[in-house]
């Protein structure tokens, strides 16, 4: 969504979006909202990841690395490193966490890395208008990742377009967030986001559970991890 249909939107439903500071012609300027940001680039807040950790970490820990291809800044690996994961780091753009800078679509079986990925993708790669989901089956059907687990907005899987991936990859699991995340420290957008899990070991139809905030278990995590 853009910044100009978000504030719409906010506007409709009467509220408005707290001023941020930005760079505008040189200068640092109070905005009503923020430009794109280049590359997709939005830090993932703690809590969507903590969240989902306390759901499938029992599952994760089958697989001795975990791969973050979209690590940005390393919110999310670090994260999952928290609670005991190994994880390895790759993504376009250096922005200082470590990461392999490499892009997605150049790594192919033959690196073998990982055979498991956690990420917030770039929405733009995954989605049908622009994408035409090509990360999503570059995974799948290239690299045949074995277990893929994505944060994206709950409406993804809607367009039209994703009728043939749902088919032919149905989702394991899709977990609901019933908070939505605030992605630009704008305050709360106004559309809720899920993880949608791919597992090549699930067998039956997708399953839709619920994350709540308290599911994070802040405390817990950070002194040492916790399985269900």
């Amino acid at each position: 969504m853009s910044a100009t249909s978000a504030r719409g939107l906010f506007r409709a439903m009467g509220k408005t979006a707290k001023p941020v500071l930005d760079l505008i012609d040189g200068e640092i300027a109070e905005t009503e909202a923020r430009a794109r940001e280049k590359d997709d680039f939005y830090p993932t807040p703690p809590e969507p990841t903590r969240a989902f950790l306390h759901a499938e970490q029992r599952r994760l820990r089958d697989f001795a690395t975990i791969w973050e291809p979209a690590a940005g800044d390393g919110a999310m690996a670090r994260e999952m490193e928290t609670v005991g994961l190994n994880v390895f780091r790759s993504d376009l753009v250096d922005r200082g966490c470590d990461a392999v800078i490499r892009d997605f679509y150049d790594f192919t079986p033959h690196d073998r890395l990982c055979r498991a990925i956690v990420t917030n993708p770039p929405f733009q790669e995954c989605n049908w208008r622009d994408g035409r989901a090509r990360w999503i089956y570059h995974a799948l059907e290239v690299l045949e990742i074995e277990y893929m687990a994505l944060l994206l907005p709950w409406s993804w899987p809607g367009a039209a377009g994703m009728a043939t991936l749902w088919e032919k990859y149905p989702p394991a699991c899709a977990y609901l967030m019933r908070w939505k995340i605030d992605f630009t420290g704008q305050g709360s957008p106004p559309t809720n986001h899920g993880w949608f899990v791919w597992d090549k070991a699930w067998v039956g139809e997708t399953a839709i559970r619920m994350l709540d905030r308290k599911d994070a278990r802040q405390s817990e995590l950070f002194g040492g991890g916790h399985d269900e």
